[in-house]
């Protein structure tokens, strides 16, 4: 993700760019779904000389609006797409070249524009990597270029023959929790969540006053610090775990929660921390970061994990007498539950053949992080 610097006049020429593009989308798009046509080449045939006399756009724009309205298209032919009037440009190697590292050029209604990048070390790094591909947005009064990137996949094969599996059990309260007793606490994330509810909130019924301007540029100045903060804590999760399944040559083992937000439901109370319980995205950093690293990942039936006692495996709902508690009713077992599922999630990892798992010596003393604290 590259910032572009731009002046004022160039801002403008941007964004008429853009949303002449787009209209050209909306009216290909309107054509495509009338004709029910979902072939680019079909549309190029028909529309291409329409779309660069009505919309004054290049050669290469008509044609990559036409592929931007066919792939939205095919998603779903029995709706019409519909593009917003400052959605994304895409680029390619016949309309944008860089110039090093820090320039690129871009076609506009009115020629080509050169723009000064602004580009961090992680990007620099990854530098010879960039594709002729790339997408332009307008974000908060900033443009900038989403770049792709070729990523060597040199280990696609697991590096080693794991000798133990780490369980990981995730959740809202405790993030992960994994059966070494390791608990990634939910602490901060809750504390950060209710703290932009309320700030929201408070802006929100301020727009209703004298100050709706003041309120409009605080919740602009606001927008996705949360899911950035959800995002980082997330990084940091998935990349400790991942370190010490590698450095204990154990493999991964999760919980498959697809489907889960359909099949729970929670009190009116809780609606809003369960819809930003972001599991799936620390589930996609796991399993890219695993590959990555050359660290197997293996997926399990979360069925009854929180219920089983993994001492004499009864299972029963009444091993579970609050959330944060486990005791079993035929042994007596008693544990975090977090912990339990953790451990039990280990246990069913799906083997070839018997693997010993490190052995837990010693009353269970649960090592929490707090992230971001």
């Amino acid at each position: 993700m590259v910032r572009l610097e731009t002046s004022e006049a160039e801002k403008a020429l941007l964004l008429e760019t853009m949303k002449q593009y787009n209209s050209a989308a909306n009216f290909t798009a309107e054509k495509a779904f009338e004709l029910k046509i979902a072939n680019k080449y079909e549309l190029q045939k028909l529309f291409y000389k329409e779309i660069r006399s009505r919309f004054s756009l290049s050669a290469q724009f008509a044609i990559r609006v036409i592929s931007k309205v066919v792939e939205a298209y095919k998603r779903d032919k029995s709706v019409k797409p519909a593009f917003r009037e400052l959605g994304a440009i895409q680029y390619d190697q016949r309309n944008m070249s860089w110039k090093g590292l820090d320039k690129v050029s871009l076609t506009t209604l009115q020629g080509r524009l050169k723009l000064r990048t602004r580009i961090g070390e992680y990007q620099k790094s990854r530098a010879d990597r960039i594709r002729g591909q790339a997408d332009l947005i307008y974000r908060n009064g900033v443009f900038y270029l989403i770049a792709v990137v070729d990523v060597p996949n040199k280990k696609k094969r697991c590096e080693y023959e794991p000798v133990g599996m780490l369980g990981v059990d995730l959740g809202i309260e405790n993030i992960a929790t994994d059966s070494d007793g390791e608990v990634f606490s939910g602490e901060k994330v809750e504390y950060v969540r209710k703290r932009y509810n309320g700030l929201r909130a408070g802006l929100q019924k301020a727009r209703a006053t004298s100050r709706h301007r003041a309120a409009q540029r605080k919740l602009k100045r606001m927008s996705g610090k949360e899911r950035r903060f959800k995002r980082n804590v997330n990084h940091v999760i998935s990349k400790v775990i991942v370190s010490k399944a590698k450095g204990t040559t154990r493999a991964i083992v999760l919980e498959d929660l697809k489907g889960i937000r359909s099949r729970v439901t929670v009190r009116h109370e809780q609606r809003d921390r369960h819809s930003k319980w972001a599991f799936g995205q620390l589930r996609q950093f796991l399993e890219y970061k695993a590959k990555r690293e050359g660290v197997p990942l293996l997926l399990i039936d979360p069925r009854n994990t929180s219920r089983e006692c993994p001492e004499c495996h009864v299972i029963d709902k009444r091993n579970r007498p609050t959330r944060n508690d486990f005791e079993c009713i035929c042994c007596g077992y008693k544990e975090a539950a977090d912990y339990v599922a953790a451990r039990n999630i280990a246990a069913r990892a799906p083997v070839n053949e018997p693997i010993v798992a490190p052995t837990l010596t010693g009353s269970y003393k649960p090592t929490t992080l707090v992230i971001g604290s």
